[in-house]
């Protein structure tokens, strides 16, 4: 054995030639005072040491430099040059120059730009004017797109899992324009314009499909994969956001938006040949559902810091997860580096080559977020394995890993594992309509004919097409001015039990706000159709006598098709490593992060926790479409319309409070959860009030006070309310005016201990005026207190209140 290490070790040579260091620089000091010199001289001898390191270092340097060129001179250029000033062909082998196409492009520009001014004259403004009845005067004075035409850095050219009918390329686009575009909206004597226009991004383009005859290509397409750089100079943009109509954009909206337009599965088509079917190349099927399991981390960095950074804490991490345009965030777990998060999100990807899943974690801090690592996934990877439960060690820090689960789901046309697929989602069982979900409902929008004139006779509506499936609802581009309108949109919805959800489908008046038609179809009937799919006129009830409405509905079920390994098959993801650095990607993805209040998604599966909502809200969430209020997205995880940037009127990203996006089947595997989740449904099961509101009822009083320029909202009490214990609740009532979540916008009734129909009475207020008031939603919870240290906190009942109403003001009092 050997001998045991000695108890002290001390290293003597290393102490004496610390005490001569120290000596040497102490000494000369010492004799200055001694002789009562001026201390001048010590900085004088300072300097002139300082003088001779550097010019000594840098005649070093330059000779080091001198000789590395000398031995790669490609590697001494590539050092001395920064990589984010080089094009793609330099990074990536597979992506090539294109300077005969930047020739082609430059000879080609004077004819583009008359292109776009033809475009913005004939398409853009005539929409802008009959958008708002305050833009009817909109016009463009001046339209010049600048002389500097577009580049392109390189192109990419995809040969392996594509279509043998289909050619697909990448180019790295780069765009500074000196253009001049100048607006004018005359009523309002408002000049504005643009002075310069930057773009930089990948654009995808696809030629298909591929036909024996001239031209060979059938259509092409046009889209980018995420959101480019969009950089514009603006001239006037104070003066155009007085003006009515648009005094609820700002710069950064008006940026997000146009940038959502660009992307995917937003994409321009233009048809070579008649026979192409333009629906069908305008909007694709997906190419599968990617489910995320977004489980926990490990050995994450302490970024809080106490008494200016002497003691070291912990995080209060989050994570942002993006598949192209669908962009996700989890909860924030507090002062927690191994967080548990166990959360479900499930995205639609369209374009698989090329596509990454992109993760990002943060650590929430009231004033800028600290980044604690990031993640890319090739999705080819995932298709390919179907299946992946890995830990991933986290990009851009010193330390980190993620454990992710990652399902690639088909999407098959026929029912035939429909049961299978409803039986592991546990959909067979209960009566959620929300939850993982077994189905894709796929919808194009095609037009409608013979729509009646709404409240006014001889008068042409305005129509919308409202659709809905259980809760989630959204809301088609307005067609002004015509009874006979033309969408051509298309719409998808994730479905968690189609023999028992229902498509509802409304056509609605936006100048007059009423109804003009509608008519249910059950997705039962799609599971009885060809494929799983229906083309028709659809005869509108409530409506006209010839009103119909002409769409096509596919159902495609989720399969999760497991690959046949053998028993030593080993396979980790492919971890892409980012090509931009860490700060470029906080500021061009963080920021985009979407804001969706909390609804009723957290309720699906029997093995997730219950944050249930009245069952009331069901029908107040139709009734607001997803995209195109002046509000936010209801549900940004789960259907794709969402991610459509032809329906926005309000961008959500830019709200001042971050948002987790709702889990699907949050905290899934938590055995607490659980077992919460089993005790409720025992207390449903076994009592009384299994009727419309099967966990309780709450009664408020909302009114705003113009007077006092106040939301008031009065809390009177519950009943009917669940027992957390043998002796009942402890309830009390907790509100929020969305999208304000900060504690001080937080309010608070005081707790009733043991009752499950407390009296509450108390009166609450919220400094908002009438106008913002309507764009807002006010969250109720009712919550369990229990005692220090209790276990039976939790949530016995949630409620959402969307406040656009025109009695807001008289006020109502309503359980």
């Amino acid at each position: 054995p050997e001998p045991p290490p000695p108890l002290l070790s001390v290293d003597v040579t290393g102490l004496v030639s610390q005490f001569a260091r120290s000596f040497v620089l102490i000494f000369p000091v010492y004799v200055l005072g001694y002789l009562g010199l001026s201390f001048s001289w010590v900085l004088i001898a300072l300097c002139g040491l300082f003088w001779i390191r550097r010019h000594r270092g840098g005649k070093t340097s330059r000779l080091g430099r001198a000789l590395a060129f000398l031995e790669d001179e490609e590697e001494a250029v590539r050092l001395s040059v920064s990589s984010a000033d080089l094009p793609a062909w330099v990074h990536f082998p597979d992506t090539e120059r294109a300077e005969w196409l930047n020739k082609t492009v430059k000879q080609m520009w004077p004819f583009i730009c008359q292109f776009i001014e033809k475009l913005f004259r004939e398409t853009i403004e005539p929409a802008v004017r009959g958008a708002n009845n305050h833009l009817s005067t909109f016009s463009f004075t001046k339209i010049d797109i600048g002389h500097q035409p577009l580049r392109i850095n390189g192109v990419k050219v995809y040969t392996e899992n594509v279509d043998k009918r289909q050619i697909i390329l990448d180019l790295q686009i780069s765009f500074v324009g000196n253009c001049e575009i100048d607006l004018e909206i005359k009523r309002y004597f408002c000049r504005a314009g643009v002075k310069s226009i930057q773009i930089h991004g990948t654009m995808r383009v696809i030629l298909e499909p591929l036909i024996g005859d001239m031209p060979l290509i059938g259509a092409l397409s046009l889209f980018f994969l995420r959101k480019p750089l969009l950089e514009i100079n603006w001239t006037g943009l104070t003066n155009l956001l007085d003006v009515p109509g648009l005094n609820g954009l700002s710069d950064t909206i008006i940026l997000d938006i146009i940038s959502n337009y660009l992307v995917l599965p937003n994409r321009i088509t233009v048809p070579l040949v008649s026979e192409v079917q333009i629906a069908q190349l305008r909007f694709p099927m997906p190419k599968g559902v990617l489910r995320i399991h977004f489980i926990e981390a490990q050995d994450l960095e302490g970024k809080d810091t106490y008494l200016k950074g002497i003691v070291k804490g912990k995080s209060d991490p989050y994570g942002i997860i993006r598949v192209g345009n669908q962009i996700f965030q989890s909860k924030v777990i507090k002062e927690n580096l191994n967080p548990k998060w166990n959360e479900v999100y499930e995205a639609l990807v369209y374009e698989h080559p090329g596509q990454e899943l992109e993760i990002e974690l943060f650590d929430e801090d009231p004033d800028k977020d600290d980044f604690l690592g990031s993640l890319m996934i090739d999705l080819i990877e995932v298709e390919k394995e179907r299946l992946l439960d890995e830990w991933f060690t986290l990009d851009e820090v010193s330390k980190g890993k993620l454990h992710l689960k990652l399902e690639w789901l088909t999407l098959m046309p026929t029912a035939e594992n429909l049961d299978k697929v409803l039986t592991s989602i546990r959909a067979d069982k209960d009566h959620a309509n929300d939850g993982l979900s077994s189905a894709l409902l796929i919808l194009y929008l095609d037009s409608a004919r013979n729509l009646p004139s709404g409240k006014k006779m001889n008068s042409n509506p305005n129509p919308l097409v409202l659709l809905s499936v259980g809760h989630k609802a959204q809301e088609s581009k307005i067609r002004y001015k015509t009874n006979e309108p033309v969408w051509e949109e298309n719409f998808t919805f994730f479905v968690h039990n189609p023999k028992r959800q229902d498509l509802e489908v409304e056509v609605r008046d936006e100048q007059h706000q009423c109804s003009l038609g509608n008519f249910k179809l059950p997705l039962s009937q799609l599971l009885e159709s060809e494929d799983l799919t229906m083309h028709q006129r659809f005869h509108l009830s409530n409506s006209g006598p010839n009103s119909t409405i002409n769409m096509k509905i596919a159902l495609r079920v989720l399969s999760l098709e497991k690959q046949a390994r053998s028993p030593d098959h080993q396979h980790s993801a492919q971890v892409k490593r980012p090509s931009l650095s860490k700060d470029a990607r906080k500021s061009s993805f963080k920021p985009q992060v979407p804001v969706s209040p909390p609804s009723d998604s957290n309720k699906p599966v029997p093995a997730s926790p219950v944050t249930d909502t009245d069952k009331k809200t069901d029908t107040a969430e139709k009734s607001q479409p997803s995209n195109a209020s002046p509000q936010w997205p209801t549900d940004l995880s789960r259907s794709s319309s969402s991610l459509h940037a032809s329906n926005f009127s309000y961008s959500p990203s830019h709200l001042s409070v971050k948002e987790p996006t709702p889990s699907i089947a949050s905290d899934i595997s938590l055995p607490i959860a659980t077992q919460e989740l089993r005790q409720r449904l025992r207390q449903l099961e076994n009592g009384t009030t299994l009727g419309q509101s099967p966990l309780g009822q709450i009664q408020l009083t909302i009114r705003h006070s113009s007077q006092r320029n106040k939301l008031i909202v009065v809390v009177h009490s519950c009943r009917n309310l669940i027992a957390f214990s043998e002796e009942g609740s402890d309830p009390y009532v907790r509100m929020y005016l969305l999208p304000d979540k900060r504690r001080s916008g937080r309010r608070k009734t005081h707790v009733s201990k043991k009752t499950l129909n407390p009296v509450f009475d108390q009166i609450f207020d919220f400094s908002v005026s009438l106008p913002e008031v309507q764009r807002r939603t006010l969250d109720v919870a009712v919550k369990n207190s229990g005692g220090f240290l209790s276990k039976d906190k939790g949530l016995l009942g949630k409620l959402l209140i969307p406040l656009a109403s025109e009695e807001l003001a008289k006020g109502w009092t309503q359980w």
